[in-house]
This record gives structure tokens, sequence and C-alpha cells, in this order.
């Protein structure tokens, strides 16, 4: 079966509502917000779809005048884990990031999240830093970025 990449809809935020209320246990966005990243052009929502039915998003959020743009969130459903969903979607808004002008990607991962900690790792993404008890359950979140593209940040505004 083909996966298909595409653009959020406002269509898909019940689907979403439903892989993030599976992949997490906490912290969860809501409709609203979903509703409303889904047009916003300070954030990119993807969607991973097979046969229509969404298996997985990404989202990262944008800042104008900005070369850093932050992953906020990648969540695949139960059913469809291990079929390597989450990288695929990965490089995808890292794609769309670029062509929006960005040059680095930062994120914050749980540190119990081995899956997610190893994906990242392999697609180049370097542990910078940590913030403590940064989840509702006090769990701490691993810093992570990447130089999108290959090129060095140069200097000058953020």
């Amino acid at each position: 079966m083909t996966i298909e990449v595409r653009p959020a809809r406002r269509s898909d935020v019940e689907a979403l509502l439903a892989i993030e209320n599976a992949a997490f246990t906490g912290d969860w966005l809501s409709r609203r917000s979903f509703y409303t990243l889904s047009s916003r052009r300070s954030a990119i929502l993807l969607v991973a779809a097979e046969n229509g039915r969404i298996l997985a998003y990404a989202l990262v959020l944008l800042r104008r005048l900005s070369r850093k743009a932050r992953l906020y969130s990648i969540a695949v459903s139960p059913q469809a884990l291990g079929r390597g969903i989450a990288g695929l979607l990965l490089e995808a808004v890292e794609q769309e990031t670029m062509l929006r002008g960005c040059q680095l990607m930062r994120l914050e991962v749980r540190e119990d999240n081995s899956g997610a900690i190893s994906l990242y790792e392999k697609s180049g993404y370097r542990c910078f830093g940590q913030h403590e008890n940064y989840y509702h359950d006090g769990m701490r979140a691993l810093r992570y970025e990447k130089r999108l593209g290959g090129k060095e940040e140069e200097e000058g505004p953020k």
C-alpha cells in the first residue's frame, strides 16, 4: 500500500484527535488547536494517509522572521507503528520547513521515548540540552536540533 503525505485539512481534525489521544498520555493538543493549526501560516501540519485513512501526523511551529523551527509533535496511530511512517513524515516536514526558509529544526522528546530518540538520532539530530520536569508527569525532556539542508546557520537576526 502507498502512504500519501499531504497537508492536514480541517476535515481531518477528528482523526488527528484520535491519534493524539492514542499516542500520548497527557499534554494533548485539543480539537480547537488542530482546527486552528490546520490553516495557520505559522504551522506546518502534515498527515500520512493510506487509502484515505489518516495514520499519523507531524506538526512544526514557525516563528516569523526566524530561521529556527520547532518540531512540536509527531504521532502515529498504534495500528501503524513500525512501518516507517514517522520517518517518512519527519523527512516531509523537514523539506517543507526548508521551503519556508528555516535552517534549523529543534524539538523536545521524553527521556523515556527510546523509539523517537532513535529516529531523531538516525535522522541527524543531536542532543544539546534538557528540560527538567518538562512533561505533565515530571519526566525530563531531551532537546535535539538539526541543521536542515546541511547548511551552517548564518550569523544574524534569529
